[in-house]
C-alpha cells in the first residue's frame, strides 16, 4: 500500500468507528414505549404475540404495541414503558 491508501483506510476506519460508537449511544437513550404507536407504524414485534415484526400494528394506540422514545417521555406522551400484562386465557 501506499501512503495515500493509508491514510485513506485510517480515515475510513475513524469514521466506521465513530459512527458505530454513536448509534450505541443513541440506543442506550431510548425506551420503548407501549401503546402509543399508530396503526402500521409500531417499531417490532407486539406484546401479546399478534405479529413479530415491525410496521404491523392494526390499530393506533394499541396497548400492545410499541415504539422507541427518548428516555424519560414516554409517559409525558401518553404511553406505558412497560409491557400490558398478558390476560388469563377464558374458558
Amino acid at each position: 500500500m501506499n501512503k495515500r491508501q493509508v491514510l485513506l483506510a485510517t480515515a475510513l476506519t475513524a469514521v466506521c468507528a465513530a459512527n458505530g460508537s454513536v448509534a450505541l449511544a443513541t440506543d442506550a437513550e431510548k425506551e420503548k414505549c407501549y401503546g402509543i404507536a399508530k396503526a402500521g407504524k409500531n417499531d417490532c414485534a407486539s406484546a401479546d404475540g399478534s405479529h413479530s415484526c415491525a410496521g404491523q400494528a392494526k390499530k393506533d394506540n394499541d396497548p400492545a404495541e410499541w415504539k422507541f422514545v427518548a428516555k424519560g417521555t414516554c409517559e409525558k406522551i401518553g404511553g406505558q414503558t412497560s409491557a400490558p400484562q398478558k390476560s388469563a386465557p377464558t374458558k
